[in-house]
């Protein structure tokens, strides 16, 4: 009897430890944004959007700057998903960027950018204006 009882207490403890050394697996979600940007040669960027995160969907807003040749003045609508997450704030943080690209009227967009938590967002979309960079951006995104 006693030798049961001591069997049943490793199990249950081996159980417990199993259980609590298992990993928690990233998930994703989508994610539309709207940035206004603006400049002569250090240019200004803001806006807003959304992220859809396991059924809910969470406000973000959006600011940045750029720093080398930029000129002139752009909406972008970006749309697209966000990998490797745990929790919508893990969405939130600074995104850097190196890019150069022009758009008169309307122009294609398509980025792949990585913020310091591992979040990674893919996506593409349309920038309307006139618009001339090759620059330096950081892009900073925040749960409302």
């Amino acid at each position: 009897m006693k030798l049961s009882s001591v069997l049943r207490v490793a199990l249950l403890a081996l159980a417990s430890i199993a259980g609590t050394s298992l990993p928690a697996f990233a998930d994703g979600g989508t994610v539309s944004l709207v940035i206004y940007k603006a400049g002569w040669i250090i240019g200004g960027s803001g806006g807003g959007g959304m992220l859809s995160f396991r059924g809910r969907n969470y406000p973000l807003s959006t600011g940045g700057l750029d720093y080398g040749l930029v000129f002139g003045g752009s909406k972008t609508v970006l749309r697209g998903t966000v990998t490797n997450i745990y929790r919508p704030s893990d969405v939130a943080g600074v995104y850097a960027a190196a890019g150069a690209g022009i758009a008169v009227g309307r122009g294609a967009r398509a980025i792949v950018l990585t913020n310091q938590k591992g979040a990674v967002l893919q996506l593409s979309g349309h920038q309307f204006g006139l618009m001339a960079n090759a620059d330096l951006s950081g892009l900073a995104i925040t749960l409302k």
